[in-house]
């Protein structure tokens, strides 16, 4: 993966702020075997979508419609707000920011503060958790994929015209 390569497949974003990703993408796909082009076609589009271009790592939405939600473990007051969508895939909810940090850090650091879920490196390979942990490399339903990260098909066309450059910069 080369920041030639992400301006292909996210023309509206930034070379300096594409140029952040280039490295801990290139680590996620190693660390988390997502290895043929296709599934790396698959998970730059959705994470592209997710991410606004690499732009967003954390929700654009305050996490308030979060609140209370027993299927995201969010049982403490403030917990929408806390464990809003964080990183390239957006992890949201208490349960999934509990899950990935102690896949990442083998303890429940991100509990206490999830923000490093912000950085780059920890932003990729959070998706890159999500993405092997979920089963997604073997999803090649593109609409099926989406509803697997989304819940629904938000953004379906926005997620084909960044598959249709991921497939052009990476084929």
């Amino acid at each position: 993966m080369t920041v030639r390569q992400l301006e292909i497949i996210c023309p509206q974003s930034k070379s300096t702020r594409l140029a952040a990703f280039v490295v801990p993408l290139n680590a996620t796909f190693d660390e988390f075997g997502i290895d043929t082009p296709e599934q790396r076609q698959r998970f730059l589009a959705q994470v592209a979508h997710e991410s606004g271009g690499f732009f967003y790592v954390r929700e654009l939405a305050s996490g308030a419609a979060y609140e209370g939600r027993s299927d995201l473990g969010n049982t403490e007051a403030g917990d929408g707000r806390k464990f809003r969508g964080r990183g390239l895939i957006q992890i949201t909810g208490r349960a999934n920011t509990r899950a990935c940090s102690r896949a990442l850090f083998g303890d429940d650091r991100l509990l206490d503060d999830p923000t490093p879920l912000e950085q780059p490196d920890l932003a990729a390979r959070s998706a890159g958790w999500f993405w092997q942990s979920h089963g997604l490399g073997d999803i090649t339903d593109f609409e099926r994929l989406t509803r697997r990260i989304n819940g629904g098909l938000n953004g379906l066309a926005d997620r084909y015209a960044y598959l249709g450059r991921a497939k052009q910069a990476l084929a």
